[in-house]
């Protein structure tokens, strides 16, 4: 038994709060353990001036975060989901995934209009490669503008004008309490959310049964069998930030419904497909109805 244990998380107040709140529920369930914070930049957080497909593939905001847990600064380490490279160092695993949030995108807007309502030539603001390219699937009128910085710095840029809109995620509001922010929720039939998106990550070193058996409380099981599912569309596209990609799974009827969307760098030969399945027993089942989506997508 320990009395102590150290969590990695980003320095952003986004991290911080997702992190906060999930080690307080460990604090709850563990009261005679002591939590230490540790918090780290990451290659993601430091380059702000260029759109994350053009400074590198995944993994840019968990890095130097794994290298804390490999070295043994750290014993977890909490990430989003969307951040997580689909394949992880051999000494590292993923042992929680809690209930997701909201994994839908919304449109912060400073008029309080709506996607459709938006002027002809609308200045759109996202880095997402995912989120440009079926934006300009819908509205092919919209200029979309590069836009990097955390979650306050980019509702500033709106706010003062530099942007008409721009496209957040909406767990991230609702971890920050500014879910009044997003003029309106877009659903995944109008814009498909990132593999991942919504769920957090709990990430460890491997041979850790301590930590493994403290966070297993937090795991979800219906949520690790839809994000199963997701990235095993990302993985077996090889999928980075240079891909726009994008994946969904949901429960619905007993079935998961899962729908993917693949397109070239540039935005050309955009293609959909969608599976529905008998929910899965297991994760592996998940991942492999994942890979099955991808072939079909690759296939077009």
């Amino acid at each position: 038994m320990r009395d102590r244990v150290i969590f990695a998380t980003r320095k952003s107040r986004l991290a911080l709060a997702q992190t906060r709140a999930l080690v307080a529920e460990l604090a709850a369930r563990n009261p005679g353990l002591i939590f230490e914070e540790l918090q780290i930049t990451t290659s993601g957080d430091k380059i702000q001036d260029r759109a994350l497909a053009d400074i590198g593939g995944k993994g840019l905001f968990v890095k130097e975060i794994e290298e804390a847990l490999l070295a043994g600064k750290a014993d977890f380490a909490v990430h989003s989901l969307k951040d997580v490279p689909p394949e992880l160092a051999p000494s590292l695993e993923v042992s929680a995934i809690p209930k997701r949030a909201d994994p839908r995108d919304v449109i912060v807007q400073r008029s309080g209009r709506g996607i459709a309502e938006l002027a002809e030539g609308a200045r759109i603001g996202t880095s997402s490669l995912r989120r440009r390219i079926q934006l300009l699937a819908l509205r092919p009128d919209f200029r979309i503008e590069p836009l990097r910085g955390n979650v306050d710095t980019r509702i500033r840029k709106c706010r003062e004008g530099e942007m008409d809109a721009i496209v957040l995620a909406r767990a991230g509001l609702l971890r920050l309490g500014l879910a009044g922010e997003a003029t309106e929720v877009l659903e995944a039939e109008t814009l498909l959310p990132a593999v991942g998106q919504g769920a957090l990550a709990v990430e460890q070193r491997a041979d850790d049964d301590f930590i493994r058996e403290l966070l297993a409380p937090l795991s979800d099981p219906e949520t690790r069998i839809a994000v199963a599912a997701e990235r095993g569309v990302m993985r077996a596209v090889e999928g980075n930030c240079q891909t726009p990609v994008a994946a969904y799974g949901v429960r619905q009827e007993g079935d998961l419904w899962l729908r993917g969307l693949l397109a070239e760098p540039d935005g050309s030969a955009l293609r959909r497909a969608e599976l529905r399945r008998p929910w899965p027993e297991a994760e592996a089942e998940a991942e492999a109805m994942g890979i099955e989506l991808a072939q079909n997508l690759r296939a077009f």
